[in-house]
């Protein structure tokens, strides 16, 4: 484990940091589509990722989900880091996208490394400024792009994160994380096929030229 921490953390964390993580940290590998925390729970750890990617949903009162953002190796989430200083329940889902090394890293620890540690309170405040910005274009998307822009971005993004051109995702699965309609999705995506950007399969869309 020390030698991934290294490589994901070693260039924002000094060698006691380091260390530290290595006493209180829980490794984890988990599967594609895990479901790593859900609305209303309250959140115990905060992860550190050393491969894969988690992707961050909000729930509106009916259900219906909307993805925020994405988390990569070397990052962790200011959401939940919020909820850990306010000792508050979770109120976004967090789901693997890909299968996902991470460390958990205990909320005890948070307020004393935020004292201890400059390296980890810039880290911390790094990760709210860098969530900030994405809610704030996720927000942008919604207000300012019309459906056809959102579903080719989301295309994008997806090749981006998953290094594959091929895409496991469902129409439905895609709605949800757009918060719209499988029918609409479903139409948009032919719309695509039909201009030769992407080719629809069974279980699966193959990006071509978006």
């Amino acid at each position: 484990m020390i030698t991934e921490l290294k490589e994901s953390y070693g260039t924002l964390f000094e060698n006691e940091l380091l260390n530290e993580i290595m006493e209180v940290g829980i490794y984890k590998e988990l599967p594609e589509n895990y479901k790593i925390l859900d609305i209303g729970d309250y959140v115990k750890s905060i992860p550190l990722l050393i491969s894969g990617a988690i992707k961050i949903l909000r729930e509106d009162n009916n259900g219906d989900e909307l993805l925020l953002y994405y988390l990569e190796k070397g990052e962790t989430c200011s959401m939940t880091m919020t909820c850990c200083l306010g000792q508050t329940k979770s109120e976004i889902r967090a789901i693997t996208e890909t299968d996902t090394k991470l460390i958990l890293i205990p909320v005890q620890k948070m307020e004393s490394w935020t004292k201890k540690y400059s390296s980890w309170r810039n880290f911390a405040f790094q990760t709210y400024n860098d969530r900030m910005n994405e809610l704030l274009t996720a927000l942008d998307n919604i207000v300012f792009q019309n459906m056809d822009q959102r579903l080719i971005q989301y295309l994008q993004e997806k090749v981006r994160i998953n290094n594959s051109k091929v895409i496991k995702s469902t129409h439905k699965e895609i709605a949800y994380d757009l918060h719209s309609s499988r029918v609409v999705v479903s139409r948009l995506l032919k719309k695509l096929e039909n201009n030769g950007s992407i080719e629809l399969n069974r279980n699966y869309i193959k990006v071509l030229k978006i």
